[in-house]
């Protein structure tokens, strides 16, 4: 007579230690994934927008007031950015609301990333003809906000923020 046939293999047994190393073995690879995750998000992005989120809304009642008196003064004020020797050039002009240039003031300007605020540029902007400013910074390619200020006096007079996108 023959003998039948034996479905046994002589293979690894599966035993409850075996699960148990499957178990903290597959847990261990998500949560060292996760690490890995959390390290690299908080490392490229802060997260964080203003530093202080209790003084920027204590002061927003004075920027409001800071934004209507720049409407009602009606400044036209034009960049341009270009490419230039060192970087990107910047090239304000300022006119009052009769169409004549605003002379004596302290502009400046900053670049900065929407993304990550540890690249922002600020940037020290020089009147080199009555009402025209210019300066230069160094700009990798991508969006940009272009924020520009001018004050007089230690008074900022006027204030915008526009995105660029640089290629």
């Amino acid at each position: 007579m023959a003998e039948p046939h034996s479905t046994h293999q002589a293979g690894p047994r599966l035993t409850g230690w075996m699960v148990l190393l499957y178990l903290l073995a597959f847990f261990g690879i998500v949560m060292g994934v996760n690490g890995v995750m959390i390290y690299e998000a908080l490392s490229t992005m802060r997260g964080v927008d203003t530093e202080s989120a209790y003084q920027a809304g204590r002061m927003f009642e004075q920027d409001v007031a800071m934004v209507k008196a720049q409407d009602a003064r009606h400044w036209q004020v034009e960049a341009k950015l270009m490419p230039g020797s060192d970087g990107m050039r910047l090239e304000v002009l300022a006119r009052d609301e009769a169409g004549r240039v605003l002379t004596g003031m302290a502009a400046s300007a900053s670049f900065e990333r929407p993304t990550d605020r540890g690249l922002d540029r600020a940037i020290a902007l020089s009147e080199d003809s009555p009402g025209r400013y210019h300066g230069q910074a160094n700009l990798v390619p991508g969006q940009w906000d272009v924020v520009i200020a001018m004050s007089r006096q230690g008074q900022q007079m006027f204030r915008s923020k526009n995105r660029v996108v640089l290629k």
